[in-house]
């Protein structure tokens, strides 16, 4: 979980999260840790600290323990698909209140279990279920999950374990020239990721990655490193830049503000200028 943690696809999900914006149904696919992926997003969703998931809280420690009453892996030891009776079961219950937590969270490990009858029982609580249902299928390919399912979820690809996706990679990219303080090399940038079509959902994973490896630097240099530093060879490179500690905590409280800007109907284009414009003011 703590590699999970430290992803862009975390900082994805965990941006959702605090803006109240983590879609009740994911779809986990792709070659990384999708079980992972999975309790970290229903951590999200239990979490009563601020930054969702905070991984501290009582909820978030139980998500992580598997022992959360309201996290429930869908499974059927007996049968090499899970038994409709079983999805049955999940449709019952999806509409008894939870227990202690904010929500019912259904985890299924491997989707190439749910045949197509599973999937049409599964639908309509899918679809039409009560607001603290919230449903996380595990899939290496979406396509294994049934069309009608598929246009109820919002997919999370994960990159395979110990690899830079895009994502990590356009982080390191903004914090490489916050640091190095090239004003013309931040606006082409930022001009790219808008030219690129980047969503306001990846533009505030952007955002909130580069925040927490900020954060991790300032904590450092106050004298409390974190034990588990999200990236440690971005937490080294701005380590050894110039930037001041005003620099770095203007910084931080900038990118927070405009992760909370992606929730709201703006621009892409407005959005980046008016970072550009704010970050230049501070370095």
């Amino acid at each position: 979980m703590s590699a999970f943690a430290k992803t862009n696809t975390a900082a994805r999900l965990r941006a959702a999260a605090s803006r109240g914006a983590l879609s009740h149904a994911l779809i986990l696919s792709g070659a990384g840790d999708r079980n992972a992926a999975a309790h970290y997003a229903a951590a999200a969703l239990e979490c009563t600290g601020t930054d969702k998931p905070c991984l501290v809280c009582a909820h978030c420690r139980k998500v992580l323990a598997d022992i959360h009453p309201d996290v429930l892996t869908v499974r059927d030891d007996e049968h090499a698909e899970l038994s409709v009776d079983v999805i049955r079961g999940v449709r019952t219950d999806a509409f008894i209140r939870p227990n202690e937590g904010a929500c019912k969270v259904y985890i299924f490990p491997d989707c190439t279990r749910l045949n197509e009858k599973d999937q049409n029982v599964l639908l309509k609580t899918v679809e039409e279920g009560p607001p603290y249902a919230a449903f996380l299928f595990c899939a290496e390919n979406a396509s294994v999950l049934l069309p009608t399912i598929r246009s109820r979820c919002v997919e999370v690809k994960l990159p395979p374990a110990g690899t830079v996706g895009e994502d990590d990679e356009r982080t390191r990219e903004l914090l490489r020239l916050i640091t190095e303080g090239r004003a013309a090399a931040r606006a082409a940038f930022l001009l790219k990721l808008e030219t690129a079509k980047a969503t306001r959902e990846e533009l505030a994973a952007l955002f909130e990655g580069a925040r927490v490896i900020l954060a991790d630097v300032l904590c450092t240099l106050c004298g409390a490193p974190p034990a588990e530093p999200r990236d440690e060879q971005a937490l080294r490179a701005v380590l050894g830049s110039r930037l001041t500690k005003a620099q770095i905590l203007g910084t931080i409280e900038l990118l927070e503000t405009y992760r909370n800007h992606c929730e709201y109907n703006v621009g892409v284009g407005p959005l980046l200028g008016g970072l550009a414009v704010e970050l230049e003011e501070i370095l």
